[in-house]
């Protein structure tokens, strides 16, 4: 009866959490870092993150985009983040995931990051001019108290964006 009781309490004592939150901070951000570079996405996109696991290559794709990935039964396209946005390709080590972007958008995707950074605040952040060409899916820019500058990734306009659909050579 006491760990039912307990359970009821830990209940309410994050509703009452959660309901004294705004919205734009309940909703939350996710930091990765791919290659040298901070990225934000909601929560609610981010999908899951899962460790790097065996990928089937496919033949006459861009360099960028890794294969296939079985994860539990269901196969997810892999692209390499930092590769695709031009810069080193990641090293594939114990500290690197796969982030599950695409599922809640009817897609399976993911994108290998170089490591998780971890929760975000957006309080703690301060919203800056973003750059003039900028695609769609990364418009907003912002920076921290330590100095370090992230981009906040759009899953949705990632996923309809053509040059990341386009995996052929």
């Amino acid at each position: 009866m006491t760990k039912r009781t307990r359970l009821h309490e830990f209940q309410s004592y994050l509703a009452s959490r959660l309901a004294g939150v705004d919205n734009r901070s309940a909703s939350g951000l996710l930091g990765i870092q791919a290659g040298g570079e901070y990225w934000l996405l909601d929560l609610a996109d981010s999908g899951e993150i899962v460790p790097l696991s065996p990928l089937t290559s496919v033949p006459l794709t861009k360099p960028w985009f890794l294969g296939i990935a079985n994860i539990r039964g269901n196969l997810f396209s892999v692209v390499d983040w930092s590769a695709f946005l031009g810069k080193e390709n990641t090293v594939q080590n114990a500290n690197s995931r796969l982030l599950l972007i695409g599922t809640r958008h009817g897609s399976n995707a993911a994108l290998l990051v170089t490591r998780m950074v971890g929760l975000r605040n957006v309080n703690a952040l301060t919203l800056e001019h973003a750059e003039p060409a900028a695609p769609a899916w990364a418009n907003e820019t912002f920076s921290d108290n330590e100095g370090r500058r992230w981009k906040k990734l759009r899953v949705r306009e990632l996923l309809t964006d053509q040059a990341f659909m386009d995996i052929g050579i």
